[in-house]
């Protein structure tokens, strides 16, 4: 229906024009010059504004057309355009639409169009949000000029109808009006928001060749289109380019930067704006360098960008505290984030959705709860918060009665929510409710996407469904991009103890096609890599990574430091960390753990001290760590242990854990301190967990200390009688004291049970194979081989000094049987089948999944003097390197 403008006298219907043919060949056909359009100039007397002035406050928004007739105010012939001119700019400023179609119904009755007039009167449409009204004003315009071109296609440009605008662009050209800067301006902003690329850039070679890009807007324009498809090279070439620059010139470089995750050259850049005395960062700087900061965890530089906008008077800007709150969020304390949000003069729904994020990232769900039922307003994202705030807690069961409450609402089921409440099932791990939501999906015909596909793969693998996930995932067309559904994929595999088939998963789906895998899937496939000790395929990735632009990613750096970490490249690890561009907490503890599981405790106390002096705060991890790092070092600092122990609440805000005492009981046993020990165990706070007692139980094996020793064994028995290690203590401890019968009597319990004990499990990688030994294990192919080449190795072995250790089988059976139990353990069939298929001088890398026995410790330190080969040996409580005869551990592990 045709819209109608409102006289006095009558109503005018004014109807759209047809619609403009798209002449994308013509777009830039050269013209010699260009078009001036003749403005009509209006003929009228000059009149007075109003006719009778002691009426002026008729004059309001919203006047009814009744409210007109009925005022003394006349809009007539005699009135000037300056006078419209000014009667539409407070039509504007009072949002009043119906002025704005009164002085409409006048100027149509003009006998010569106005251009001018009409070219304010679109401008006012525009302004009041009636761009369908602003449309047919253009379209009544029998000569149009470039200002009411450029008019409608800004609105267009900015009402996602960038194809109309090209159009107009087109049909200007064609007409022989020629663009001027504001014109660029408005088509660059279509070219943007549709992101079209080509146009863009046929669009800048108009500016060079017309001579526009010497405008400073222009050229902001250009770089906005440059910077939203990634392309920050050209966006710095036009920068540099710039002999004039403001604000927004240097806004867009560095969001373009931060976009790009170049963080350090994206502060770099506000350091120099702020050289800079002629400019002064604004709060859209701050609001993107707040961004960056967050996510590359940049402490320094937030709390340095907060002090800037107190000192600047941006404090109270809405958009910088809103990034204020994402930034303390994720590098600040809880205090700091409330403190911003009640000093905030302005809040708007993002403020309220960011405060629930940051309780919801603290962990204070209830409080979350609160500020989300005291919002004075609520939109979906708000909901989607705490949403994602309840899966992300663990709160599977509030997670679904939200989802529930928003279905009874009749709220839009959006991607965000369909994932956030298939992650609370899969936290849940709840069989029948995630069989519940599965079919609800299904039976409500909800469009898959990767995002929602994959959350469906890892809700069934996290419930028990291994078989619906796989079935999901092999149900995927070949030709779709499904590398987020086989990242899920290779995550549930390597989280449900199936490494291997991940790593073939992987192997086969990169194999048959070219999939481009995500930091997620790396960082997956690293961690299957070091669980394994693939160190060459973890290589490939690493180098991959590389290729494709990864390394930036702190999440891959870290994952990578944890691979080189396990595989046992220490120094490659070390050299990963150094090549990082940002450092998180994460990376931090990956650093640390490299030095511990290699058994260098000055290294990682020279890490620690370097966190200190960077003021990194340490987490409940860390400290563990750095506890464990003592049982290492070249010296005794159990004092400096003591210290450092104590001193986590008060220092750290490090409340002492189980995790802790046990680290802090493993330093004073490994250093003979077993009576100390004790004591500590005896002054705990809260009931020692079983790990407190079997730290102190390896102390006193490592020292031979049976009185305490049988005291730890007694309280671990009672902490945890039915757990599998704590049957097998058990029946060693009868074997050790020659009770046969009552050991089997307890392995005969643990049979009727169903208790089983995790096997001792040894393997190694060869080329892309897994080749894996249990005890006495004969189901290799090359088994004969194996045992041969064992045989003639222990010989050589026993010629050398070695004496095989009989009294670590605790088993009634004669002495030469103790010997094959011994002879052929797990780990003694990984090394020597690794001596037989690798050449001469090379390393053997092996793995096992338990402790190393002390009888294959010693048979190892003289393979590596028989064979003179280098034998690496990664274990449960780190890794040996046995070199000539010696082991890295100095002979005391546990």
């Amino acid at each position: 229906m045709a819209a109608v403008f409102y006289s006095p006298n009558n109503a005018i219907p004014l109807s759209l024009l047809p619609p403009r043919p798209f002449n994308l060949h013509s777009l830039f056909t050269c013209t010699s010059s260009l078009t001036t359009t003749k403005k009509t100039k209006c003929k009228h007397k000059p009149s007075l504004f109003l006719q009778n002035p002691s009426k002026s406050h008729l004059v309001q928004p919203l006047l009814t057309p009744q409210q007109f007739k009925d005022s003394n105010v006349s809009v007539d012939a005699d009135t000037n355009c300056i006078d419209y001119a000014n009667l539409l700019r407070i039509s504007v400023r009072c949002g009043d639409v119906v002025l704005t179609k009164i002085i409409h119904s006048s100027l149509v009755k003009f006998e010569e169009e106005d251009v001018y007039l009409k070219n304010a009167l679109i401008a006012a449409y525009i302004k009041l949000g009636c761009l369908n009204l602003a449309e047919r004003v253009f379209d009544s315009l029998t000569s149009p000029d470039v200002v009411s071109y450029t008019a409608i296609i800004s609105a267009f440009a900015k009402s996602n109808r960038e194809r109309e605008a090209f159009e107009l662009f087109l049909e200007m050209r064609d007409l022989g009006i020629e663009p001027n800067e504001f014109t660029y301006v408005a088509i660059l902003t279509a070219c943007i928001r549709s992101l079209n690329l080509e146009l863009g850039c046929q669009v800048h070679g108009l500016v060079i060749r017309l001579g526009y890009s010497s405008y400073i807007y222009v050229v902001n324009a250009l770089m906005g289109l440059y910077s939203k498809c990634g392309l920050l090279e050209f966006v710095v070439l036009l920068f540099n380019a710039m002999s004039q620059r403001d604000i927004v010139s240097w806004n867009t470089v560095i969001a373009c930067m931060v976009e790009q995750s170049m963080y350090d050259r994206a502060f770099e850049m506000y350091r120099e704006l702020r050289r800079n005395e002629c400019l002064i960062a604004d709060h859209f700087t701050l609001s993107t360098l707040l961004a960056a900061s967050s996510r590359c965890l940049a402490v320094r530089e937030g709390q340095e960008l907060h002090r800037y906008a107190l000192k600047n008077g941006l404090h109270g800007n809405l958009s910088v505290n809103n990034a204020l709150i994402g930034f303390y969020t994720k590098c600040g304390t809880l205090k700091n984030v409330v403190d911003v949000f009640e000093r905030m003069p302005v809040k708007d729904v993002f403020s309220w959705t960011e405060m629930i994020v940051a309780y919801m990232e603290f962990g204070h769900v209830d409080l979350a709860m609160e500020i989300f039922n005291s919002m004075p307003e609520r939109n979906s994202v708000s909901y989607n918060a705490l949403l994602a705030g309840f899966s992300q807690n663990h709160e599977g069961f509030k997670a679904l009665a939200l989802f529930c409450r928003m279905l009874e609402g009749g709220m839009e089921l959006t991607d965000f929510a369909l994932t956030s409440v298939l992650n609370a099932c899969g936290s849940m791990m709840e069989r029948k409710i995630s069989e519940q939501i599965h079919a609800f999906i299904l039976k409500c015909g909800l469009k898959l996407n990767d995002h929602i596909e994959t959350s469906l793969v890892d809700m069934c693998t996290r419930c028990g469904r291994m078989d619906d996930a796989e079935k999901i995932f092999h149900d995927l067309p070949l030709d779709h991009d499904n590398s987020i559904a086989l990242t899920s994929m290779i995550c549930a595999y390597a989280r449900n103890g199936q490494p291997e088939e991940a790593i073939s998963l992987f192997l086969v789906r990169h194999s048959e096609k070219s999939l481009v895998v995500d930091e997620v899937g790396l960082a997956t496939i690293l961690g299957v890599c070091g669980t394994l000790g693939i160190l060459k395929l973890g290589e490939q990735i690493h180098c991959y990574a590389w290729k494709h632009g990864l390394m930036s990613d702190t999440g891959v750096g870290n994952a990578m430091i944890s691979m080189y970490t396990k595989c046992g490249e220490m120094q490659s690890a070390v050299k990963t960390f150094e090549a990082m561009p940002t450092h998180d907490l994460v990376s931090w503890n990956g650093l640390l753990t490299c030095y511990v599981l290699h058994r260098q405790g000055d290294g990682a106390l020279d890490t620690w001290a370097k966190m200190e002096r960077l003021g990194v705060d340490p987490d409940s991890i860390t400290c563990v760590l750095v506890i464990s790092a003592y049982r290492h070092t070249s010296t005794n600092l159990v004092d400096c242990c003591q210290k450092f122990f104590s001193s986590m609440q008060s220092s750290y805000n490090v409340n002492p854990t189980s995790e802790h005492y046990a680290g802090f009981v493993g330093v004073l046993g490994y250093w003979g301190l077993l009576e100390e020990a004790e004591k500590i165990i005896s002054a705990m706070p809260f009931e020692p967990k079983a790990s407190v007692w079997h730290a102190l139980l390896d102390g006193c094996r490592l020292h031979v200390n049976a009185i305490i020793g049988k005291r730890a064994m007694k309280n671990i028995l009672s902490i945890v009688p039915q757990d599998p290690s704590t049957f097998i203590l058990k029946s060693n401890l009868y074997s050790a004291s020659g009770r046969w019968q009552c050991s089997e009597l307890v392995r005969a319990e643990m049979r009727e049970k169903g208790i089983r004990k995790i096997p001792g499990r040894s393997w190694i990688i060869l080329g892309d194979k897994v080749h894996s030994f249990f005890a006495r294990d004969k189901l290799h192919s090359q088994s004969k081989d194996i045992y041969s080449g064992l045989q003639i190795l222990i010989l050589e072995c026993l010629k050398a000094g070695y004496v095989p250790d009989t009294s670590l089988v605790l088993h009634e059976v004669e002495e030469h049987q103790k010997k094959d139990f011994l002879f052929y353990h797990s780990a003694k069939l990984s090394v020597t089948f690794g001596l037989l298929m690798t050449r001469p001088g090379k390393p053997v890398r092996v793995m096992k999944n338990v402790l190393l026995c002390g009888d294959c410790h010693t048979f190892f330190k003289y393979v590596s003097v028989v064979t003179k080969r280098d034998i690496h040996v990664r274990d449960a409580s780190g890794f040996h390197h046995f070199v000539n005869g010696k082991c890295s551990c100095g002979d005391n592990w546990c």
